[in-house]
């Protein structure tokens, strides 16, 4: 007997086995699904934790960075510090009272 009609033989024999146990095949395969489906799930969830903590991070950089500019504009816009500037720069002052001028508008 070749090698080629043992194959043969092996295969129509596992065959025949398989079509005798059609549940534990349906089973098998069953198993191998859920399986392949847990695996999955699991890289997906993986993935998504990945990404959540890349902006987790991304959303702490930005709330500190936040934060600098709102002391940055409220040290920006502090009166004495307008004042300052508008009389070194500009040379202003406050009028006296004798210089100021009422506009009536009837």
């Amino acid at each position: 007997m070749s090698a080629q009609e043992t194959n043969f033989k092996l295969v129509g024999f596992l065959l025949a086995d398989l079509a005798r146990h059609p549940v534990r095949v349906l089973l098998f395969l069953s198993l191998l699904v859920s399986a392949g489906a847990v695996i999955l799930g699991s890289h997906h969830n993986r993935q998504a934790s990945i990404a959540l903590e890349r902006l987790m991070q991304k959303k702490d950089l930005l709330d500190v960075e936040w934060r600098n500019l709102i002391l940055e504009q409220s040290a920006l816009t502090e009166h004495n510090r307008i004042e300052n500037l508008v009389s070194k720069q500009l040379g202003m002052r406050r009028p006296q009272a004798e210089e100021e001028v009422v506009v009536r508008i009837k």
